[in-house]
């Protein structure tokens, strides 16, 4: 059997994509986040709280009306988008003038609030949730055996990123959604519904969080605290790709779960704090992060 650096090439392979999958939550949610924060100028702890609700909804609709996964994988976004879209109307749209902090501790209240409704009803203990038919089993690429979910979950994710990427950084719209956050005024003079767009651009940016959810439902026990438990390290994804980089979360998300996974084959013990390690690291040398600007 092929060894590197003294490790089975099938478990370093095998870690090295399970960290490509964690790498693909952090990148999506993480991007999420970016949006928020490079659109609406908006630090959303909240996000961790509706990725949980993301996961639930497809947990919920297949346990108590049979949707199936597909169906899921489309619903549980729009509603937590629709979600947002109240959150930002009624409480969001007041702090957009204000410190940073009054948006973090908001949102951090509203994540105790979801996190609290969800606790009350389904405990702590995780629901399972069963892989799509489709997607169950695994591909034998004769080095290593592949499950055709968690590839569909790279792959999904990196469809996703790139998609959102594209919308903002090269099209008309996207244009539109930066100029609005950098001179309302102005583009509101043009007759674009500058408040419209800022809404919509927080109800997408949540959805993504929903569509995480789903996505990681088969893999994760599905529970109230599953989003608590990945909240702390995306912020530091993004924080070390930088406050509103749209590609740095992506790069960065993807990287570090890649750096993870190796880290839990040659060092176990670190892989719980390699993270907040590399974010200390990149803050001492560029604070502003690998992709962001300074100021």
């Amino acid at each position: 059997m092929s060894e590197v650096f003294g490790v089975p090439l099938p478990a370093l392979l095998g870690q090295l994509l399970l960290g490509l999958v964690n790498g693909s939550f952090y990148a999506m949610l993480s991007l999420g986040l970016a949006v928020i924060f490079g659109m609406l100028n908006i630090i959303n702890f909240a996000h961790g709280a509706l990725y949980m609700m993301g996961a639930f909804l497809a947990w919920m609709g297949l346990e108590y009306l049979g949707i199936n996964y597909w169906a899921m994988l489309l619903i549980a976004p729009l509603i937590v988008g629709a979600f947002g879209l109240v959150i930002e109307r009624l409480l969001l749209q007041w702090l957009y003038k204000l410190d940073h902090l009054y948006g973090l501790l908001l949102t951090f209240g509203l994540t105790l609030v979801v996190e609290g409704v969800f606790r009350s009803f389904f405990g702590v203990g995780g629901q399972p949730y069963q892989v799509p038919e489709a997607l169950s089993g695994a591909t034998n690429l004769g080095f290593m055996i592949l499950p055709n979910y968690r590839a569909w979950v790279v792959v999904a994710s990196l469809v996703v990123c790139l998609a959102v990427w594209v919308l903002i950084e090269k099209t008309s719209l996207g244009a539109t959604l930066r100029a609005g956050t950098e001179n309302p005024k102005l583009v509101q003079a043009f007759g674009v519904n500058v408040p419209r767009l800022v809404t919509l651009t927080y109800a997408g940016g949540v959805a993504l969080a929903g569509f995480a959810g789903v996505l990681a439902a088969p893999i994760l026990q599905v529970n109230s605290l599953m989003g608590s438990n990945l909240i702390i390290v995306v912020f530091a994804v993004v924080v070390i790709g930088g406050m509103g980089s749209i590609l740095g979360s992506i790069l960065t998300g993807l990287g570090l779960g890649v750096i993870e996974g190796l880290t839990k084959v040659f060092y176990p013990e670190g892989s719980n704090t390699v993270v907040f390690v590399i974010m200390a690291l990149v803050l001492l040398v560029r604070p502003a992060g690998l992709f962001g600007k300074e100021k």
